[in-house]
């Protein structure tokens, strides 16, 4: 029975069994990776995770001249016993130890592998929630660090072409907008961004 199963999104359905490498690592075998963006994994209710204890997903591509380097998705629990990560992105992101994600341990011991992999590490649930809610945290640095830096883009290519009233050369066709305007856009929408990384999903 496994505990474990996943199913690659756009292909036919088609459940990913688990093999048990290790004492408390499961792994599956993903062919032909770079034509998917999405998996699911879940538990399949066979076998609960023991008291206490839940599971952390990770991923590999294939690495043919090296062991597999294992980039932590997010996890499995109890509560909540499936989940969807997108892996398209994964494969040309830079790897190093300052990475989110990144872990270098290898399931069972493996040297090599030629086909991307899916990995869950059955670990007590408290640290499998920090791991998780740290990956999190990260991925919304990341995305605010992003919003910031295009703000200050946008700002300074629109302040690069200003012009002051006497130097306007009037045009009936070209609306003008005052760049102390952007300005006090810039400030409102970094601020809302700081209070809260999400707002921008109400925006219309």
């Amino acid at each position: 029975m496994n505990m474990f199963g996943a199913i690659v999104c756009g292909r036919t359905v088609r459940l990913q069994s688990f093999e048990q490498v290790g004492e408390a690592q499961f792994v599956t075998t993903i062919h032909d990776a770079d034509s998917i963006s999405h998996i699911v994994v879940f538990l399949t209710g066979t076998i609960p995770f023991p008291q206490g204890m839940g599971g952390l997903v990770y991923f590999s591509w294939p690495e043919p001249c090296a062991s597999p380097t294992w980039q932590l998705l997010g996890h499995l629990a109890e509560d909540k016993p499936s989940a969807i990560f997108k892996i398209s992105s994964l494969k040309k992101a830079p790897l190093g130890s300052d990475d989110v994600g990144t872990n270098m341990n290898t399931f069972g011991g493996q040297l090599f592998s030629h086909k991307a992999q899916i990995g869950i590490s059955v670990e007590p649930i408290l640290q499998v929630q920090q791991q998780s809610a740290f990956i999190t945290s990260q991925t919304t640095s990341n995305f605010m660090q992003f919003c910031q830096k295009m703000l200050e883009n946008l700002l300074n290519y629109a302040a690069s072409f200003g012009v002051t009233q006497a130097q306007m050369i009037p045009n009936p066709n070209e609306t003008f907008i005052p760049l102390s305007v952007l300005h006090s856009w810039y400030n409102n929408f970094e601020r809302k961004l700081q209070q809260n990384p999400n707002f921008w999903r109400r925006l219309t």
